[in-house]
């Protein structure tokens, strides 16, 4: 890249050096701008305002080692450090998965099944992006994100600060297992974002994918293992008509829900995401 480029001719480059690429879920026009905004540290209106505006040395080479990285398929998030998610903007780190647009489908359908609930419970919470914006929308709410990992709840407190949400606690738990039934550790919705991807599947070793924790991706059984254990032991952490939501892949819908009546819920129904696939199961707990 030569020096003394400027905004203009910065983005050109990009593109032409991101243009193998360009795929149906890989835009470089946009990977390039995302970009070059974190490099400069600026909004993406001032790339439009200020494209004669030159790169200092030091941003020309910090631009150049981005691309690099885009270049041998580390996804944008994790370069530039954040992604957007609902209406927060969210860290991240190689030890979460990325926040994906298609699970805002769970947090709408969240608020629309819980809209008064008291008590909220995310199990594998990451980046805390679902316990998040379910605490931002619902402030009177109290929400519990747990995760197996320590580094990732380090990683959704500072979240929760960056957001400026107080009704969320990030704690860390293998499931379920700093939880006890009593009533006081009922809730009135259980969500989940689980690993439910088969860990033979060939796309854990293609594209973004394959920079992700396969811990947060793939689970045994096919990728049911996660899934099945969260149905089966939910019902002993649900008020008497609470509701278990949980994204899976869009083929383990039906599974899913046939999975949900067998445990014993009610009102099961598979849900599309903004791709059209089914993306999220509901059930309801009816003691």
């Amino acid at each position: 890249m030569k020096a003394n480029l400027n905004i203009e001719q910065a983005l050109a480059f990009g593109e032409n050096q991101l243009a193998d690429l360009a795929s149906e879920l890989i835009s470089p026009r946009v990977d390039v701008r995302h970009l070059l905004c974190s490099c400069l540290e600026v909004e993406r209106s001032y790339l439009m305002t200020w494209p004669e505006k030159l790169l200092s040395p030091q941003q020309t080479t910090r631009f150049e080692s981005m691309l690099k990285r885009r270049l041998n398929g580390e996804p944008v998030a994790y370069i530039v450090g954040h992604q957007g998610f609902w209406d927060l903007d969210l860290l991240v780190s190689s030890h979460t998965l990325i926040p994906r647009a298609d699970t805002e489908i769970l947090v709408e359908l969240a608020l629309e099944l819980g809209s008064q609930a008291q008590q909220i419970l995310d199990l594998g919470t990451g980046t805390g992006a679902i316990a998040l914006a379910l605490a931002k929308e619902l402030p009177n709410a109290k929400v519990l994100g747990l995760d197996f990992f320590v580094e990732v709840i380090t990683l959704a407190n500072a979240n929760a600060n960056r957001n400026q949400i107080s009704n969320v606690e990030f704690h860390q738990s293998d499931w379920f297992s700093i939880l006890s039934s009593k009533d006081h550790d009922r809730f009135d919705l259980i969500v989940s974002n689980p690993p439910y991807i088969d860990a033979d599947d060939p796309h854990l070793s293609q594209g973004d994918v394959r920079f992700e924790p396969t811990s947060a991706l793939s689970a045994a059984d096919q990728g049911y293992a996660d899934l099945q254990l969260i149905i089966e032991r939910s019902r002993l952490f649900l008020k008497p008509g609470a509701w278990l939501l949980l994204e899976h892949g869009f083929q383990q819908s039906e599974q899913v829900a046939e999975r949900m009546q067998f445990a014993g819920f009610k009102n099961v129904s598979n849900h599309l995401d903004f791709g059209g696939n089914p993306r999220v199961t509901v059930g309801q707990f009816i003691d």
